[in-house]
C-alpha cells in the first residue's frame, strides 16, 4: 500500500482548524487522518520560519569572554578549588574521627 501525498493548502487548513479548535486528534480524526500525522505537520509548521530565514540569520556563534571576565572567572575557580579541598579534607578528618570513636562501625565510608 503506497503512502499518501497530501497538498500544501491542506495541511495549513488542518493546522489552522486545529489550533482554532485546540484538539488536534478530533480534527485529524474528523478528517480522516492519523492525529500523530496532524501533530507532526502542526510541529513543523513552527519550525517554517526558521528554514526560511537567511543563513546568516541562523548562524550560532559561540560566547567569547572579554579578558577581565576570563580573569575574573580564573580567580572564582581557583577560590572554588580550594573550597572544595577543605571540604574534602573536612570530610575525611570526620570519618577518621568517627572510625577512632567507633569502631564498631562497619560502614564503608569511601
Amino acid at each position: 500500500m503506497g503512502r499518501s501525498r497530501y497538498p500544501k493548502e491542506f495541511k495549513e487548513q488542518l493546522i489552522q482548524e486545529a489550533q482554532e479548535v485546540g484538539n488536534a486528534s478530533q480534527v485529524a480524526r474528523r478528517h480522516g487522518i492519523d492525529p500523530k500525522l496532524l501533530h507532526y505537520w502542526m510541529k513543523e509548521s513552527k519550525h517554517k520560519s526558521f528554514q526560511e530565514a537567511p543563513t546568516e540569520a541562523k548562524k550560532i556563534t559561540a560566547y567569547v569572554p572579554s579578558a577581565q571576565e576570563f580573569k575574573e572567572m580564573e580567580v572564582e575557580n581557583i577560590a572554588l578549588k580550594k573550597l572544595l579541598g577543605e571540604k574534602a579534607l573536612e570530610i575525611q578528618i570526620l570519618q577518621d574521627l568517627l572510625k577512632k570513636t567507633n569502631p564498631g562501625y562497619r560502614r564503608n565510608l569511601k
